[in-house]
C-alpha cells in the first residue's frame, strides 16, 4: 500500500531566488500527514529547468517553530517511499529524527553526477564531466531555496546509488562541509579508470580531520569494478581521518541495482543518535553523556536534555552488569543534579545505596523521593516499601 495518497489541492506560487528563478507547483499530495511539493528551478547555474520533489514530515504543519534535517535523495522521486517507510520506523523506536527529503529528478545523469569525462572503453566513452557544475547547483540554488522556503536545520545528507554514489564521495571531497553526511550505495569508482576512487583516496591521506558520516557499500559486482572498490574500502579503513564515521557492508548476493534497498536501514539506523544514549557511548566520564546530549541536539535541531529515565537505568546497568556502586552512585547523583525535582531520581540513588549497604543514605534519598511524590503516584507505594525495610536497618546500624 502506499504511504502517498494525493488530494485535489494546488497552489501556484512563485518565488525568485538569486541565481535560480523557482516555481512551486506546490501539489499538496497529503498522505495521512505527509505533503509533498514539486519545486521546477530555472537553474541559471546549469542553464536548464529542474525538477524536484520535497517532502514534508508529519509535524510540519502542526508544530510550526520546528526546525528538520534534510536528506538530499539523488535520482529522484521512486527513491522516496522507502526512504521514508525507514525512517519512519527508526522514529517510532526512538532512532532517528523527521527529517525533509528532497529528491533530485535526472535530466542528464552521467553528466551531471560523475566529476570526470569518461576515457575508459569499458563504459560509455565521453559522458560524464559535470559533476562540478552540479554540485555548484546545489551550493547556489538548491540549498538555498530549501532554506528559505522551508524550516531546515543545518544538518544535511546527501545519498544516492551508483553514479550518483560517486557523486555523493565527490561532494565530500569538493564541498567537505556543505553536507554533514554522505551515503554512497555501490559507487561507480571504477568509471574512467578509476578517477573517483583516486581522489576519493587523495583527499582522505590529505585530511587529517573530517567532521562527517559516511556509508558505502557493495553488491555482488566483481571485476575491476569490485578490486577498484575493495581497495578504496581498504585505504579508507586504513587511512580514516580523525573524526569520520565510516560504515561499510557487503552484500555479495544482491545485484547492483538493489544495494541501495539492501544498505539504507544500516545507512540511517548508523548515522543517527537514538534519544536514548547507549551504553557504549558512556565513558565512565560524566562528560561523555552531556556531550552525546550536545552532538544529539545539533543532529536532531532541538535542544534535547539527558532524559531522568535514561542516565537512571545507565545507573542500574552498573549496578546489575557491572556490579560498580561507584560509577552507578556517580551517575545517580547527576541524575539528582540534572533532575532535582524528580523522586524517580532519588528513588535510584536510594536503590543504589541499600544495594551497597549504605542504609542511612539510601533512607535520605528514599524520604526526599516521598517528599516529591504523593499517594496515588507511580512508585509512590514502591517508595514506602523501601522506607519501611530501611528503618529497621538503620536502627540496627544504630544500635
Amino acid at each position: 500500500m502506499s504511504l502517498l495518497k494525493p488530494t485535489s489541492a494546488l497552489i501556484l506560487a512563485f518565488l525568485v531566488a538569486t541565481m535560480a528563478s523557482t516555481t512551486t507547483l506546490a501539489q499538496e499530495k497529503l498522505s495521512d500527514t505527509y505533503s509533498q511539493h514539486t519545486e521546477i528551478i530555472q537553474s541559471k547555474v546549469l542553464g536548464e529547468e529542474r525538477s524536484i520533489l520535497v517532502q514534508l514530515p508529519k509535524s510540519y504543519h502542526t508544530n510550526p517553530d520546528k526546525v528538520y534535517p534534510v536528506i538530499y535523495r539523488l535520482d529522484g522521486a521512486s527513491n522516496v517511499p522507502l526512504l521514508t517507510a525507514v525512517i519512519e520506523r527508526l522514529q517510532h523506536a526512538q532512532s532517528a529524527p523527521e527529517v525533509i527529503i528532497v529528491a533530485i529528478e535526472n535530466t542528464n545523469r552521467l553528466r551531471d553526477l560523475y566529476p570526470t569525462v569518461n576515457q575508459d572503453p569499458r563504459g560509455p566513452v565521453g559522458l560524464g564531466g559535470g559533476g562540478a557544475k552540479f554540485l555548484d547547483f546545489f551550493e547556489r540554488e538548491l540549498i538555498p531555496l530549501v532554506d528559505n522556503k522551508y524550516r531546515t536545520h543545518d544538518f544535511r545528507v546527501i545519498a544516492g546509488a551508483s553514479a550518483a554514489g560517486v557523486f555523493a564521495l565527490y561532494a565530500l571531497q569538493a564541498k567537505p562541509e556543505l553536507f554533514q553526511a554522505h551515503i554512497a550505495y555501490s559507487p561507480a569508482v571504477w568509471w574512467n579508470h578509476g578517477a573517483s576512487a583516486k581522489s576519493t583516496k587523495e583527499f582522505i591521506a590529505k585530511a587529517k580531520t573530517l567532521n562527517s558520516y559516511v556509508y558505502m557499500n557493495i553488491g555482488e559486482e566483481g571485476g575491476d569494478m569490485r578490486a577498484v572498490y575493495d581497495d578504496l574500502h581498504q585505504f579508507m579503513l586504513a587511512n580514516k581521518p580523525k573524526n569520520l564515521t565510516l560504515v561499510t557492508n557487503a552484500f555479495d548476493n544482491v545485484a547492483h541495482a538493489l544495494t541501495s534497498s539492501a544498505g539504507i536501514f544500516n545507512a540511517y539506523h548508523h548515522l543517527f543518535m537514538p534519544r536514548a544514549m547507549p551504553v557504549q557511548a558512556f565513558t565512565g566520564e560524566l562528560d561523555s553523556i552531556t556531550d552525546y546530549y550536545a552532538r544529539l541536539s545539533q543532529q536532531y535541531g532541538e535542544q534535547i536534555a539527558p532524559p531522568e529515565q535514561v542516565i537512571r537505568e545507565l545507573g542500574y546497568h552498573f549496578v546489575f552488569e557491572e556490579d560498580d556502586f561507584t560509577t552507578a552512585i556517580k551517575l545517580f547523583k547527576f541524575n539528582i543534579e540534572l533532575h532535582p525535582k524528580s523522586a524517580d531520581a532519588y528513588n535510584g540513588l536510594a536503590f543504589a545505596y541499600e544495594r551497597n549497604g549504605q542504609y542511612k543514605d539510601s533512607l535520605q534519598q528514599v524520604n526526599m523521593a516521598l517528599e516529591l511524590s504523593k499517594e496515588g503516584d507511580a512508585g509512590y507505594d514502591f517508595f514506602i516499601q523501601r522506607r519501611d525495610r530501611l528503618l529497621p536497618l538503620v536502627k540496627g546500624t544504630q544500635s
